[in-house]
């Protein structure tokens, strides 16, 4: 049953020392909101127990993000979306950019403040394994004054946080820098976006001479409270990564969790995917201590959208796209190539058409509005081997582009590189005598070739 507005009491003072004041002089009668989208979630269902409520949202000073030589500092009133926007948050942290894309919807994002992701403590929340991948230090305020202590160490127990009366969070403070580390964020859930975390994990590491100097590891949804590997981190420190070693670190993890079952998933899965997580960020920090791609290493450590945006030129399915993205990191060209082929092939014929849309016809250049600037710039490569000079070979093609729309609904496809017009044209010839089925299965894989070739190009810019 809904609840009813009346029912509720909110006041705003209008600044952080009269939020405070209040929450000091009537002890546990006030809840603190900000974005509420937790709240709004409660009220809807009718299970709102909280009956007064202080507004955060319009003290400005709780969103400001300050960056120095040593840290960077978000205010505990930052949005996800300032977050994953924030191009020091990007540059420099980028698995808490990603986590914040992975917050809700967009209008989730636009509302929910980190502060108050964090002081919900749900164990499955999104940004927890990423700030304890780097270490995050919480600054707390009260009317007390202001206190600091290390983000691990404020999870006490299912829902229960080291937040004392009258007390809020103020500000996460990240440390450090970390350039020639390897990160690794992935969550698992119902769906790719809109999803609570059945399993969620974050790392980072460095490797020296092919020893682990230095790494860090969160996990979410698998325990009452967010967790920190410790035990792993300790295991494999100062050692190189091999087979038996990564044995230890599952059956270590699988002694530091206590997964249940719920309506989302149930403890064998739980267990079982957070130890192929962990198996899969052990391997590629072993991998990264290998010579990398300059290409791939980079975009392996970019923000879920900006990587899709950058890679989906090269097939123009934005699923596609989206799939491969899911799959980082790629620690070998080689995997890149393979994944490429199995997520385009496990795709449907809605997901192969919009690749399709994107090419130009065969003897025209000029790619369709849908197409990428990329894109375009490419197709118009890969057509080089027409010569403007083969007027007769021309003319068939437009015709012959002509009858197979017809036929197929669709523009001709083919991986024209190295292939003269008089060659296109004899291909183009000998496909209008397929059937429907087979010439869908021709086109799917000639996007398969363009799709390796451009990867290609793509990495070695």
């Amino acid at each position: 049953m809904r609840s009813h507005p009346a029912e509720y009491e909110m006041v705003s003072p209008g600044s952080l020392e009269g939020v405070l004041r209040l929450m000091k002089d009537e002890p546990g009668q006030w809840l603190p909101v900000a974005g509420a989208t937790e709240v709004m979630v409660m009220f809807s269902a009718g299970k709102l127990a909280a009956r007064r409520f202080v507004n955060l949202w319009n003290l400005l000073e709780l969103r400001e993000i300050h960056e120095d030589a040593e840290s960077l500092t978000l205010g505990g009133g930052c949005t996800f979306s300032q977050i994953r926007n924030c191009a020091a948050v990007q540059r420099n942290f980028p698995l808490l950019a990603q986590a914040a894309s992975w917050t809700g919807s967009i209008a989730n994002q636009n509302r929910a403040t980190l502060a108050g992701n964090l002081a919900n403590a749900s164990p499955a929340a999104d940004s927890p394994p990423a700030l304890l991948a780097y270490d995050a230090e919480l600054e707390l305020v009260s009317v007390r004054g202001t206190r600091r202590m290390a983000y691990r160490d404020f999870h006490l127990d299912y829902k229960r946080t080291a937040l004392e009366p009258g007390e809020l969070i103020l500000s996460v403070r990240l440390k450090g820098h970390f350039d020639g580390y390897f990160s690794y964020g992935r969550k698992t859930g119902a769906r790719n976006a809109q999803a609570i975390s059945k399993v969620c994990m974050a790392g980072v590491g460095r490797v020296r001479e092919g020893r682990v100097e230095d790494v860090r590891i969160g996990v979410g949804a698998v325990a009452p409270i967010p967790l920190r590997l410790i035990g792993v981190e300790l295991l494999i420190c100062g050692e190189p990564i091999g087979d038996e070693a990564i044995i230890q670190a599952r059956r270590l993890l699988n002694d530091a969790i206590a997964p249940i079952d719920d309506i989302r998933s149930v403890a064998e899965y739980r267990r079982f995917v957070a130890g192929n997580l962990l198996e899969e960020f052990l391997r590629g920090l072993a991998a990264s201590g290998l010579a990398l791609n300059p290409v791939l290493a980079r975009w392996n450590a970019l923000p879920e959208m900006e990587a899709e945006e950058e890679i989906l030129p090269c097939c123009s399915s934005v699923r596609w796209a989206q799939e491969i993205v899911r799959l980082r990191p790629f620690t070998a060209e080689a995997a890149l190539f393979e994944a490429s082929d199995r997520v385009w092939l496990g795709l449907g014929p809605e997901d192969w058409d919009e690749a399709f849309r994107s090419h130009p016809r065969i003897g025209e250049r000029k790619a369709p509005k849908a197409a990428t600037e990329q894109s375009a710039t490419w197709s118009s490569q890969e057509q080089d081997g027409v010569n403007a000079q083969d007027a007769e070979s021309l003319r068939e093609l437009e015709h012959g582009n002509r009858e197979y729309e017809t036929r197929f609904g669709r523009v001709f496809l083919l991986c024209a590189t190295g292939k003269s017009a008089a060659e296109m044209l004899e291909i183009l010839k000998r496909r209008l005598g397929n059937d429907a089925e087979a010439e869908l299965r021709e086109a799917v894989e000639q996007q398969r070739q363009i799709t390796q070739l451009r990867l290609r190009k793509w990495l070695e810019r």
